[in-house]
């Protein structure tokens, strides 16, 4: 048998995850359209291994990837590297489930205690740190969903609780149910962030940072490989839009609209600017650029292979050297910063008083 897998920290920066105590690596490892669909069996093991021994301690899943079987992959991974449990950082989210059937999916108490059952089989554990609500579900009372998450975490199955993709108002929805019975309250909302997809994460929920010390773990970062150029002159074989041409297919045809193409001229300046202002590559650029946010608890990198996690973590090297101009110059660039709140005309405060 396999001496186990030591857990090696290296130079990864950690975050608390909003408010709560638990600490986070900067850049995390999702499953999602990867682990038990375009990649099965030790390639898994592969990246996975790398992932631990480069800092990389937290793995982000959902019941619905691969239809449970990215939870199963990742699970026997786990077990066979012999990884100890206290080192790692697990999640998985709760919605569409794996099967039809009126109560598989959603967000009843029903579907959030059987469901999180099934997940923590399939990972081979007894909890997970953070369970997800994948979306809102928009046919349950809310109350329902929170006092179901809080249960699960009463019973030990989880630590904390999460939303994903949830509304501003949705999220202090549940805040303020939480608050009113005593319940447990989400720390986390799981949202896509990146350099073209900013009005939700960065406008949206700023209120919700500010009075709940919110944290996001971001996904698709890299606006599913179009930060990174690949689609700059088509789609490659074996790139993500290729391998899961059906899902992506929407986004396939918008980059053939002005939009689209508005995006990838947007893309060649920015690899531009960073070999020229930053040394490095535009991924590199675009994933130091979420992470450098502060409400940015973690960044979910997603793999095919291990170099592609050995490469993406080289976005710590670039995160310092994003100063305030930097910034600003690629928000002149993107051209799509979030306004600021209105003042409607009353003079700002001074910077070093309370806002």
């Amino acid at each position: 048998m396999a001496a186990p897998l030591e857990y090696n920290r290296k130079n990864m920066p950690f975050r608390r995850l909003g408010p709560s105590g638990l600490r986070v690596p900067v850049f995390s490892l999702g499953g999602w359209l990867t682990f038990g669909g375009t990649v099965v069996g030790d390639p898994v093991k592969d990246i996975v291994k790398i992932a631990l021994e480069n800092g990389i301690n937290m793995f982000d899943e959902a019941e619905t990837y691969s239809r449970g079987k990215s939870e199963e992959e990742l699970g026997r991974v786990l077990k066979e590297l012999g990884v100890r449990r206290a080192d790692i950082i697990l999640t998985t989210k709760i919605f569409w489930g794996t099967r039809g059937g009126p109560n598989n999916s959603g967000l009843s108490r029903k579907h959030i205690i059987e469901g999180l059952r099934e997940s923590l089989a399939r990972l081979q554990t007894d909890y997970v740190d953070i369970v997800f609500a994948h979306r809102p579900d928009h046919t349950v009372p809310v109350e329902e969903t929170v006092r179901a998450f809080s249960w699960v975490i009463d019973q030990g199955w989880a630590y904390y609780w999460g939303t994903s993709e949830w509304s501003a108002r949705e999220i202090e929805e549940a805040y303020q149910i939480a608050h009113k019975f005593g319940l447990h309250a989400p720390v986390a909302e799981q949202c896509e962030h990146h350099l073209f997809h900013r009005e939700r994460p960065e406008g949206e929920y700023r209120t919700l940072y500010k009075k709940y010390g919110l944290g996001t773990t971001v996904w698709s970062a890299l606006a599913s490989g179009l930060l990174t150029g690949k689609y700059n002159d088509g789609i490659p074989e074996g790139s993500r839009f290729d391998t899961n041409g059906k899902f992506f297919s929407e986004r396939v045809k918008k980059l053939q609209t002005e939009e689209g193409r508005r995006q990838i001229e947007i893309v060649k300046t920015l690899t531009a600017f960073a070999e020229k202002e930053l040394s490095c590559s535009v991924t590199h650029l675009a994933l130091a650029w979420v992470a450098k946010n502060p409400n940015t608890s973690t960044v979910i990198l997603g793999a095919t292979k291990p170099e592609q996690v050995l490469d993406n973590l080289k976005a710590l090297e670039i995160i310092p050297k994003l100063t305030p101009q930097i910034l600003e110059k690629i928000d002149e660039i993107v051209g799509n910063k979030p306004d600021a709140l209105p003042s409607f005309g009353r003079p700002g405060l001074d910077i070093h008083g309370r806002l």
